[in-house]
């Protein structure tokens, strides 16, 4: 038997489909990806290919792409993924940085890009520049600072994640996401301090990093000195410790 449909409940039906039927934005995320390479802080970028047919040609940009609705079921699964395929590194530091949307910021059409950033050890890393890339590399970040020349607005982000980064590391452990464990507490002064782009006072960074009780110790690593360091590794990796105040200059710099 056929049940009849009624006029009533087509129309409801036709005025929905009419609700949804309006232009959408293209939907993409972007990912900054960090890491310390040769003592400076650095940033992954790639390079679009050459084609005059996609915007900016040839231009370097944030790694990322469109939204696939049959892959990820987030937008935090859209950022893993593109991380994964970028770097071979499935579970770093993620953090969603913000939003950016507009009618001019890609010429395709009006389009919203999620941002995120991620902290990711140098070691092992195999980068992969992907079908739609001509070619993937590190840049120091200060240095694209002076000149952003990138695609899209992804200077515009990559402004704002660099400011993200380096405002929590003055009061959190998040450094120490960029390094391979084990590592030794001069080591993470270290790395502070190359994020930071400044010296941090040694006097009471030991004592601070330990009364955090973020890090477990691993055992004494092997070492020249006649004294072999103490080696560290996260607790938890999943999050970053916050510290009651910020960091103080090296005195004297």
């Amino acid at each position: 038997m056929t049940r009849k449909i009624s006029s009533s409940h087509a129309s409801k039906s036709a005025g929905a489909a009419a609700a949804n039927d309006f232009p959408r934005p293209f939907t993409t995320v972007d990912v900054v990806i960090f890491t310390v390479l040769n003592d400076a802080l650095q940033v992954l970028l790639v390079q679009r290919p050459s084609d005059a047919a996609d915007p900016f040609p040839g231009h370097w940009a944030l790694p990322g792409g469109f939204v696939n609705v049959s892959l990820d079921d987030s937008l935090l699964a859209c950022a893993r993924r593109k991380l994964l395929e970028k770097t071979g590194v499935a579970s770093p530091y993620l953090e969603q940085l913000g939003s950016w949307g507009g009618a001019s910021r890609d010429p395709r059409g009006w389009s919203a890009t999620h941002a995120y950033f991620a902290l990711i050890p140098a070691q092992d890393l195999a980068l992969a520049k992907g079908a739609n890339a001509a070619d993937v590399a590190w840049f120091r970040v200060d240095e694209v600072l002076q000149a952003p020349q990138l695609a899209f607005d992804h200077g515009e982000i990559l402004q704002a994640a660099v400011e993200r980064l380096r405002s929590k590391v003055e009061y959190t452990s998040l450094p120490a996401f960029l390094l391979p464990e084990p590592f030794t507490l001069p080591q993470l002064q270290r790395m502070y301090e190359v994020v930071l782009g400044r010296p941090v006072d040694k006097s009471g960074f030991r004592t601070r990093m330990l009364a955090a009780d973020f890090l477990e110790e691993v055992g004494h690593i092997e070492s020249e000195s006649n004294r072999p360091p103490m080696g560290y590794r996260l607790k938890d990796r999943s999050a970053p410790v916050y510290f009651p105040r910020t960091f103080s200059p090296r005195h004297g710099s």
